[in-house]
């Protein structure tokens, strides 16, 4: 029994020695564990600095690049768009505010997150109070604002303002930021979870922020007074920290169990917070050492606990690594959802943006979300987030009423609603609609309808294009089926009657008079023939280099017969130095001929003929350059009920024997086989303007005409 004694209690003298040594060594070198304390606490403190640091760096940056902006051209939309994107991009960001060099405010916004929140949150005195005094500071200064006092802010609300450099369009001015800082500091509180530790963060003003550890905040409030006497680490350290120094320093036991921290020893950590290179904020965290001497009264059982803890640890350890194992696994599993989710939505839009038909999302209340390719263009820059009476402007109110009434039933009956081939008239007059009002059974706020419009008049212009060419086709077959089979019978009738005509001597016998009108009806009969086999044979224009103002000349003697003949006075304005034409000289010729002897036509005596010609506004960049030619009289007009019927075939408005109908379909169809187009404005009794836009040859242009 003695044996077994004696080697345990020479291994317990042992391990008391072990145990007294390690005792004896840890209090030798309390200095230097707590000034390794100390390193780490700052260690700490920067690692949460810096990430605090850089949000303020980020601040700093977007409100100069704000400023840049607005000292670049633009219109005023142009720049609120802007600065709302940079409004709605950081979810800290309340309100941005903008004042001309007089001081006066230009633009006022407010995130969408906070325009239920009353105005004098969003739109405190210091906003415009701030940016005043940025007004004179440099170009590219960050000015800071107190904390916003108030029943609607938490004391984290500050505003943030920065010149406009004065060289900008509009003399400059100023643009600040109303910010809730809070998010940006929120980095701090992770050197705070230790509950031996206080942290004390002073505001640009030298003011402490909501942050800050009430105790240490109340004593910074009293360290002018002579309580400051009684805290006098505290009080050097505030002092450095107004400096903009960093650095650690160690506070004793009475001043820390005044400042809240307990019996022990405390250590002091302190930097500042820079935005280029300005000390604007400073934090400090005081941490007591309470820790390092119950380290030292546990380390002796700790030594003696440490293969358990050892033990445990490797448990804990493999534990965590088969945790670690599977959320590696659902976590990659997540990627990859959301990944295939991202390309699903990336080819959903691209569908939708690429597809004819034109799409608008709509949100729970109403507005416009989203707008795809299609319908972009043709709605006001301001579309998305405007209700659809915004929209539409130009719409009538009452086809507006018809959409709304469609989604609100989509969305109360969760069923599709449809209007099919409704002139709805939402861009102009003659448009044409199949509407469909979608519910999303999974809907958001953001989207929880969609407004399917599919404009039809694309598909009405293949419908008139195609009834045009079976009108054509009847008439090329009845042509050739016409020439065929009374041609010649007419062409040997017309001879006999001549030859009889010849034979009684003339108009002035009894029975020439009849005669002479066999041979002009035949006349007739036959100029319509021909005009239908012209129709029905024209082919594709050879289209070459045309100068309009020498084949206007070579009809002008012809025409002013005509109308000299019809007492109606012809007017000619065609400039020599127009382009030339991509024509065929002929039908060009045919063309004007046709349309000019029609304005006679429509004249009474006394009435007036116009020809004119110029060179059509630029459209789109990149669009082949037309010339403009209108026959204008001021004769009887068209009726509106036949404006769309005049370039169908054997259509008039002539008396009856008078017109074939065919005349305006050959100048149509020449027209449109040259690649130009032709349009007809009318009003009874005013008189009629044929317009067409004939192309440019390629060879000509405008360096053609300096030419000369």
């Amino acid at each position: 029994m003695h044996r077994l004694l004696a080697p345990l209690l020479l291994l317990l003298v042992a391990l008391a020695s072990v145990a007294g040594g390690a005792v004896w060594f840890i209090q030798r070198d309390r200095q230097a564990l707590v000034e390794q304390f100390g390193r780490d606490r700052q260690a700490q403190l920067d690692e949460a600095a810096s990430g605090v640091a850089r949000s303020l760096e980020d601040l700093g940056d977007n409100l100069r690049f704000a400023s840049e902006l607005l000292a670049q051209p633009g219109s005023a939309g142009d720049h609120h768009n802007e600065l709302r994107a940079l409004l709605e991009a950081v979810g800290q960001y309340r309100a941005i505010a903008v004042l001309g060099p007089d001081g006066e405010e230009r633009l006022f916004l407010v995130d969408h997150k906070s325009r239920h929140l009353p105005r004098e949150a969003v739109h405190p005195p210091a906003l415009a109070d701030t940016a005043r005094q940025a007004l004179t500071a440099p170009v590219g200064h960050v000015i800071p604002s107190h904390p916003i006092e108030g029943a609607a802010s938490s004391g984290w609300m500050r505003v943030f303002a920065t010149r406009i450099d004065s060289g900008a369009p509009g003399g400059g001015g100023a643009v600040a930021i109303l910010v809730d800082t809070e998010p940006l500091f929120a980095p701090l509180r992770v050197v705070t979870v230790d509950g031996n530790t206080r942290l004390l963060l002073l505001g640009a003003h030298g003011t402490p922020a909501p942050m800050s550890d009430p105790a240490l905040a109340s004593w910074h409030g009293r360290l002018g007074e002579s309580a400051g006497t009684l805290v006098p680490g505290l009080r050097a350290m505030v002092e450095r920290m107004r400096a903009g120094a960093s650095g650690t320093l160690r506070l004793n036991e009475a001043e820390a169990q005044r400042l809240g921290l307990g019996p022990a020893d405390a250590v002091a950590t302190f930097r500042p917070l820079r935005m280029r290179g300005e000390a604007s904020w400073s934090v400090a965290t005081l941490s007591s050492t309470s820790a390092l001497r119950s380290h030292e009264r546990t380390l002796v059982l700790r030594l003696s606990l440490a293969a358990l803890l050892i033990a445990v640890f490797l448990v804990a350890f493999g534990t965590y690594v088969v945790l670690a194992n599977r959320r590696a696994v659902a976590l990659r599993e997540s990627l990859r959802h959301a990944a295939r989710f991202a390309h699903l939505h990336e080819e959903t839009q691209k569908i939708l943006d690429h597809i004819p038909t034109g799409i608008l999302a709509l949100s729970h209340e109403g507005r416009i979300s989203a707008v795809n390719q299609a319908l972009r263009a043709r709605l006001p820059a301001t579309a998305v987030g405007s209700t659809l009476p915004e929209a539409f402007p130009t719409a009538p109110a009452a086809a507006v009423q018809r959409l709304e009434a469609m989604v609100l039933s989509a969305r109360d009956k969760g069923a599709v609603r449809s209007l099919h081939g409704e002139p709805l008239s939402l861009f102009n007059e003659k448009d044409q609609f199949n509407v469909h009002a979608v519910p999303l059974e999974h809907g958001d706020g953001e989207v929880s309808t969609l407004l399917v419009l599919e404009d039809l008049s694309n598909v009405r212009m293949l419908e008139d294009q195609l009834l045009r060419a079976e009108k054509l086709a009847t008439v090329g077959v009845l042509a050739a089926g016409v020439a065929h089979e009374i041609g010649t019978p007419l062409g040997i009738i017309r001879g006999h009657a001549e030859y009889m005509l010849q034979k009684v001597g003339g108009v002035e016998h009894p029975q020439g008079r009849g005669l002479n009108a066999i041979v002009t009806q035949i006349d007739r009969v036959s100029r319509i023939i021909r005009q239908l086999l012209d129709l029905s044979r024209l082919q594709p224009a050879r289209a070459g280099v045309v100068p309009l103002a020498p084949v206007v000349r070579g009809l002008q003697e012809l025409l002013d017969v005509e109308a000299e003949r019809r007492h109606v006075h012809f007017e000619l304005d065609v400039p020599e130095r127009l382009p030339s034409l991509a024509a065929d000289a002929d039908q060009l010729q045919q063309v004007l001929l046709n349309l000019a002897l029609n304005a006679c036509d429509a004249c009474t005596a006394g009435g007036h003929v116009r020809l004119s010609a110029s060179v059509c506004a630029a459209g789109d960049a990149g669009a082949v350059e037309q010339v403009e030619i209108r026959v204008q009289d001021d004769g009887r007009g068209i009726a509106p009920e036949h404006l769309h019927q005049v370039f169908d075939p054997f259509f008039t408005t002539k008396k009856r024997g008078q017109g074939t109908g065919l005349g305006l379909s050959v100048v149509a169809q020449i027209v449109r086989n040259h690649g130009g187009q032709v349009g007809v404005d009318s009003e009874p009794g005013r008189g009629t303007v044929v317009t067409l836009r004939w192309p440019v040859a390629a060879a000509s242009g405008w360096e053609e005409r300096h030419a000369v």
